[in-house]
């Protein structure tokens, strides 16, 4: 086993924002977007996939307001039909910045902002 591999994959990611901003972002993320609900407390939020990939939500009190720098990090959500699963959003309020299109490489790409101003990808592989 090389260096690399000695950490494993990544298991989870975690999203942080002020007490204040937390109601907006969980319902965001738990009823608009509808991700599988592991724990749901106040201040913590947690999303967990069949393959133990999850996110999570949480106040943190070192972060305040939005986040400034949108594109330093990006959340994909895989999808299958990239066109039904944006129709689907559009219809619960999601507003997208980049609309369902082709990449270079094959796949599809969609992106929109969370209430946090996180942007978020759906993402369609290539065939």
């Amino acid at each position: 086993m090389d260096e690399r591999s000695a950490l494993g994959r990544i298991n989870g990611i975690l999203l942080w924002t002020e007490a204040d901003r937390f109601d907006d972002l969980a319902a965001f993320y738990r009823d608009v977007l509808r991700l599988p609900v592991r724990t749901d407390r106040p201040g913590h939020l947690a999303f967990e996939w069949p393959d133990g990939m999850r996110l999570t939500l949480g106040v943190h009190r070192l972060v305040h307001g939005p986040n400034t720098e949108p594109h330093r990090v990006m959340l994909n959500l895989g999808v299958t039909d990239i066109a039904a699963a944006a129709e689907a959003l559009r219809g619960r309020g999601v507003q997208f910045v980049r609309e369902p299109s082709p990449e270079p490489w094959g796949g599809w790409i969609a992106t929109f902002a969370d209430p946090d101003g996180n942007l978020v990808q759906l993402l369609q592989p290539a065939p």
